[in-house]
């Protein structure tokens, strides 16, 4: 494999192989915890606390960890991260940590951060890994703020909980619902692949311009 820098992680998990628009992945949570966008921003920050570090467990680990039980100590290093995660939001942000119920500790669970750890940290370097996981838990919270930012200021008519809208708005109560997070994730997903799709076009036929 070809040696990575930071530049390349940082375009792949961004943009080029963002987990939610691209991959598909950490679909329940975007979808549970983006009514508020200090919902979303507080999963975004202990997602990217735990695929990081995460991360960097694994590729340490790697050439110690015998393959046929990988995924097992992949998990139990996941584990002790989300259990960091969740102590610290029943500590300190108790309030945060209500509304987000169980999500934080499906956090485990979160395709993500398994994704990373199998397909990356086992075949990469501690230190790169490590922005691999910082770089992909931001391209993660972005989506999830997007999508918090439209449902929170249509469905509540605020943001971060400050009203925004006047006393004259009529709340889009759908938005706030299930369907609404629905409508609004398709909607970022289709509008990112499009505007990929374009780029890439203009890009080959720049290239064979070029020939």
């Amino acid at each position: 494999m070809a040696k990575l820098k930071a530049r390349d992680v940082f375009i792949m998990g961004i943009w080029k192989e963002n987990p939610v628009v691209v991959q598909v992945l950490g679909i329940c949570s975007a979808l549970a915890v983006t009514n508020r966008m200090s919902n979303a921003f507080v999963m975004g920050v202990g997602l990217i606390f735990v695929t990081a570090f995460s991360e960097l467990t694994v590729s340490l680990l790697r050439r110690y960890t015998p393959k046929h039980i990988r995924m097992m100590v992949q998990v139990l290093i996941i584990s002790a991260f989300v259990i960091i995660v969740d102590i610290y939001l029943k500590a300190y942000l108790p309030t945060v940590s209500k509304a987000l119920g169980p999500y934080v500790g499906l956090i485990i669970t979160n395709c993500i951060i398994m994704g990373r750890c199998e397909v990356f940290a086992q075949k990469n370097r501690p230190v790169i890994s490590f922005l691999d996981g910082i770089f992909n838990g931001i391209g993660y919270t972005a989506v999830l703020l997007i999508v918090a930012f439209a449902r929170e200021l249509l469905g509540f008519g605020t943001l971060f909980g400050i009203p925004v809208m006047g006393s004259g708005w009529t709340n889009w109560v759908i938005m706030i619902m299930p369907p609404g997070a629905f409508f609004m994730l398709a909607l970022v997903v289709w509008g990112v692949n499009t505007l990929r799709d374009r780029r890439e076009i203009s890009e080959s036929a720049e290239e064979a311009k070029a020939r």
